[in-house]
């Protein structure tokens, strides 16, 4: 089973996944889209914590910039109903650090942002994953600051495109391949994206 890659990132696929090179062997691997920006150059060095996916038909690399982000994928996937690629949307919209907050302060709304979860779905998922997580132990690892800002940004930008006659089925596949916590910036990715869609 692998744990870890480093090596050279060959190439971003279209499909969330980085091509990495090691030992003259290609890895395809599963990432968030915040993780593809953040991961580094084409060509350069990068290392990634793995999730190593099995089912009766195939395997799958998952890539993580932090364990911690990889210990969070791994508990969604231990919730009922939860596979790889709604677990990695999860994180695709919320970071790890966010995740904890908004599990600790059970926070329906921001978990709704993710494509594919409804108030019901979120509402479970909530109290599954907060008798999963060391909540306190998780917080107190938290760095201070960059999820809540995110977390932030991400409802002031579905509210002013809800605003703007927008509905969530528009705005959440749009927010979900959205990175930073600048809601200026943000909204303005969003509408070029949905102005194209």
């Amino acid at each position: 089973m692998i744990g870890s890659l480093r090596g050279v990132l060959q190439e971003r696929l279209e499909d969330g996944q980085v091509l990495v090179e090691v030992a003259g062997v290609g890895y395809r691997v599963t990432v968030t889209p915040t993780t593809s920006v953040s991961v580094g150059e084409v060509g350069q060095e990068i290392f990634l914590h793995i999730h190593h996916h099995f089912r009766e038909s195939d395997q799958t690399l998952f890539g993580f910039l932090s364990r911690q982000e990889r210990r969070c994928f791994e508990t969604l996937l231990s919730a009922h109903g939860v596979g790889p690629s709604l677990a990695l949307a999860v994180l695709g919209v919320h970071g790890p650090n966010e995740l904890v907050r908004l599990i600790a302060e059970e926070d329906v709304s921001s978990l709704c942002l993710v494509p594919g979860i409804g108030k019901k779905t979120a509402s479970r998922l909530l109290i599954e994953l907060k008798d999963s997580l060391d909540i306190s132990a998780e917080l107190d690892a938290v760095n201070t600051g960059t999820g809540a800002d995110r977390r932030s940004a991400m409802v002031e930008v579905q509210e002013a495109l809800g605003g703007l006659g927008y509905s969530l089925e528009e705005i959440r596949p749009v927010l979900a391949d959205l990175a930073g916590d600048d809601p200026s910036v943000l909204l303005r990715e969003a509408l070029q994206r949905l102005a194209v869609a």
